[in-house]
């Protein structure tokens, strides 16, 4: 029960106490909450995705060169994997690596990052506990009851700097850009609603 009030966290509004939450199978969000959600997010990485950075006035953001970021990088371009890649026989990526959890919408056919990580180790880290995976269970179950279809995956890109103080700072400036909004540096912008449910 721990693990799962961590992860309500993320979701919480003032109003709403962890003791107070109804277990997951009683939340319920409209379809119309959900599509608005996920459109605001779209209005934002949208223009990334299509332009790059340098194109959406995303400078402001960053203390150093925009060099470093490799503004031709998109992870659009990524391998997409499933979710449940870590149970394959043979690791498809290994070593350091950023990784992106994204959702496809599929009546818009755009793409939304949900998460933006980082390890030295691509092929273990998402096989034990992890925050990212909670809260993509609470997302998944919430569309799922509001008839609507996750397209949930995940793609790594290995091209990030070995030493971690670096890659670390390289997730940050890609955080700062594209503000999912499961990471913790992000969640005030977006409002999540999917356990905030009012009983």
């Amino acid at each position: 029960m721990l693990n799962f009030e961590k992860q309500y966290n993320l979701f919480k509004n003032n109003d709403v106490a962890v003791s107070g939450i109804k277990p997951l199978q009683d939340i319920f969000i409209d379809k119309k909450t959900i599509k608005e959600w996920q459109e605001k997010i779209t209005n934002h990485q949208s223009p990334i995705f299509k332009y790059g950075y340098q194109d959406v006035n995303q400078s402001s953001l960053f203390d150093t060169s925009l060099e470093e970021l490799n503004e031709s990088f998109n992870p659009i371009n990524l391998t997409p994997l499933p979710l449940s890649f870590w149970r394959w026989p043979k690791a498809m990526h290994e070593g350091a690596a950023i990784y992106f959890v994204m959702d496809n919408i599929i009546d818009s056919d755009e793409n939304i990052i949900l998460y933006i990580g980082e390890t030295i180790s691509a092929e273990k880290r998402w096989k034990g506990a992890h925050d990212c995976k909670n809260y993509l269970s609470i997302y998944s179950d919430s569309l799922q009851k509001a008839n609507i279809i996750p397209r949930l995956n995940i793609r790594f890109w290995l091209d990030v700097p070995i030493k971690t103080k670096e890659r670390r700072k390289l997730e940050q400036k890609l955080i700062q850009a594209w503000l999912p909004p499961f990471n913790k540096e992000t969640r005030e912008k977006w409002a999540t609603p999917f356990t905030s449910q009012r009983n």
